[in-house]
């Protein structure tokens, strides 16, 4: 039985209160539940306790996190989690530190950690497909989608978590297609989870 621990990183604001991140939260814990998996789930409207939350780091086989893209980055809100929990992990209970040690200070940073699950983001973005993997489009320079995210992989790598592709919904606010994207997901997660 996979332990599944899924996160919906959105922080609600006037001009976006979040519905297609908590739509594609919610698909994701119902495909989960039909699978088989126990689930368990956080989100940033949650109030939490951050040792229950490293212990859902610490059970789960797969973290699966639901996030908007917010200035190339993680929500605030998810961003004070990361750094709350995060932070209290890397002291044992997740990683040993910065994974240095006296022997050999400048060898093996952020190699130390003792998870050994896997993540999958999902991500919801302004920026259409086309502005990725691009050279012609100056903004991001050919620059890919995890590529924006890599400080997310980082972050997930520190801990010993090993990475399943990452999908995207793209477009979300100016030209939408959430249809297609809930077809397109459905079919992300039926190719990585199903039995």
């Amino acid at each position: 039985m996979k332990n599944i621990f899924i996160i919906n990183g959105h922080q609600k604001y006037p001009f976006s209160e979040g519905k297609l991140n908590a739509s594609l939260t919610a698909k994701a814990e119902k495909f989960f539940d039909k699978q088989g998996f126990q689930v368990k789930k956080t989100t940033m409207d949650d109030t939490y306790d951050v040792a229950e939350e490293i212990e859902k780091f610490k059970w789960a086989d797969v973290v699966f996190f639901q996030t908007p893209i917010n200035w190339m980055g993680v929500s605030w809100s998810f961003k004070r989690y990361i750094d709350e929990v995060f932070s209290m992990g890397m002291m044992g209970e997740m990683s040993e530190g910065d994974g240095r040690s006296k022997d050999a200070p400048k060898k093996n940073y952020g190699l130390g950690g003792k998870l050994n699950g896997k993540y999958m983001m999902s991500v919801t973005a302004n920026a259409p497909k086309e502005a990725f993997n691009n050279p012609e489009e100056k903004f991001f320079g050919g620059m890919s989608e995890d590529e924006l995210l890599r400080p997310m992989h980082l972050n997930f790598k520190w801990f010993g978590f090993k990475p399943m592709p990452t999908f995207m919904a793209y477009d979300v606010m100016k030209n939408p297609e959430i249809e297609n994207d809930f077809n397109r997901f459905e079919e992300h997660l039926h190719k990585h989870f199903s039995k």
